[in-house]
């Protein structure tokens, strides 16, 4: 017999909080362990939210599209036999009524004195459907209206828009998308509709504001966090990568032929990286006061771009111990579902080490910031062709070969250059010397 609090669970190192999309039990409800209670929903992820017992749902804390911080209590379970008032949030209470009554006055009068005309280019949500801040993001990045959001078939439940809806949708947008007929608005949905939108330009029109969205938002607090906790140095090492993009141009073909996946460079960047850690095992550490924690477990993350432009880490957990073939599978994996936002939280977290691939974007080198709570972050440069000297049984010549630059920021609290530098360079000697006659 006890009370069981249900708390919004931590779905990544930079996630500080979620929209409860949809609770799926009810006040009154029994349910058992593993159960789903609620649908949530961050700039990352859409997950489930299990039971952890078994029981009975007395107490239902947020209403439906609330924004929770991660940590606070959501709901409450009871366990066999207690007899615990029942309360749910209710949204007409008599000081929410007066709550939105002053807000409705506020917004009116706003409006009122409103007198520069804006382009309806960000959304405001007018509509009844709920839309995840995902979504949001990617319609205010598109220009996409509230009127025209609202035409999107939403393949969700409840008709919600998901994130593949509003994609396939873009795929196909035309040039003057169809407007719905305009529907009977309360005071506060006509307010909020003369409002200015978020996307205004200046007077002169040589400036343009554009809100953050949400993840960036966090991307950005996470960033200044990291510079302002540790102290960021960085080390650079040149790389002949030959013998690595021979054997990939001659096997891609057989390998996608027997494993059904592409085998690229990040998968053998990896298998480097988790190969130098188990050498230099200082590097895969945090720090916690003047505590450093040594973790036990190699878990690489790899920064993927998403196509709203913003970042995110899937996490290889354990990535010394998968052969090359179950990095490239996994790696493929992730990729995939990061780009159409199907990751699990548990798989962008709990990372030791991450990985960025600056080369994609046709950087030869960069000076990343350290995913924190980790302590080092490596930068793979673009692979590029070089004149370079060739020591060979007969003298030194002057050879094409394949070339690359890595750079690593690490915190200069726990790790200083002897280190840093040692770590960057047994990275280089595992591709510089990647077995021409690698199997899988």
């Amino acid at each position: 017999m006890a009370r069981v609090e249900l708390v919004m669970p931590k779905m990544g190192e930079s996630i500080i909080e979620a929209t409860i999309l949809k609770w799926v039990k009810q006040v009154g409800e029994k349910v058992s362990v593993d159960d789903t209670i609620l649908e949530v929903a961050t700039d990352k992820v859409d997950s489930e939210i299990p039971s952890p017992v078994e029981g009975v749902i007395t107490e239902i804390l947020f209403p439906e599209e609330s924004v929770v911080e991660v940590g606070k209590v959501i709901a409450i379970i009871a366990t066999e036999g207690e007899n615990t008032a029942v309360t749910v949030p209710s949204a007409t209470s008599a000081e929410t009524k007066q709550s939105v009554a002053a807000a409705e006055k506020i917004i009116e009068e706003a409006a009122t004195t409103a007198t520069v005309s804006h382009p309806q280019s960000a959304v405001t949500g007018n509509d009844d459907r709920f839309y995840s801040p995902l979504v949001k993001s990617i319609a205010k990045e598109e220009g996409i209206s509230a009127a025209e959001l609202s035409t999107i078939p939403g393949s969700g439940t409840d008709n919600r828009v998901t994130k593949n809806d509003i994609l396939n949708y873009l795929k196909n947008r035309t040039a003057a998308p169809a407007t719905p007929q305009p529907a009977a608005q309360s005071s506060v949905q006509k307010a909020q509709s003369d409002r200015p939108a978020i996307l205004t330009t200046t007077p002169s029109g040589s400036v343009e504001i554009v809100e953050m969205d949400r993840m960036r938002k966090l991307i950005a607090e996470h960033m200044v966090m990291s510079k302002q906790t540790s102290p960021h140095v960085t080390s650079f090492n040149e790389v002949d990568v030959t013998n690595l993009v021979k054997w990939r141009e001659a096997n891609k073909k057989k390998f996608a032929e027997k494993h059904g996946a592409n085998i690229t460079f990040t998968p053998i960047f990896i298998e480097a990286v988790a190969k130098a850690i188990s050498d230099y095992p200082l590097i895969n550490i945090s720090v916690e006061g003047t505590n450093i924690i040594v973790k036990k477990d190699i878990n690489i993350g790899m920064a993927a771009a998403l196509p709203t432009g913003n970042l995110i880490v899937p996490v290889i957990k354990n990535a010394n111990l998968l052969n090359l073939v179950g990095l490239a599978n996994i790696v493929n994996d992730l990729s995939n579902r990061a780009r159409n936002n199907k990751l699990k939280p548990e798989e962008i977290k709990d990372g030791t080490f991450t990985i960025t691939n600056v080369g994609t974007f046709g950087s030869i080198m960069g000076t990343p910031i350290i995913n924190q709570p980790q302590v080092a972050i490596l930068a793979t440069g673009a692979i590029v062709k070089k004149p370079a000297v060739v020591e060979t049984e007969i003298g030194d010549v002057i050879a094409i070969r394949h070339k690359m630059f890595l750079s690593m920021s690490y915190d200069h609290r726990v790790v200083d250059g002897s280190l840093g530098g040692s770590f960057l360079k047994r990275v280089g000697e595992y591709l510089e010397n990647f077995d021409v006659n690698t199997t899988f």
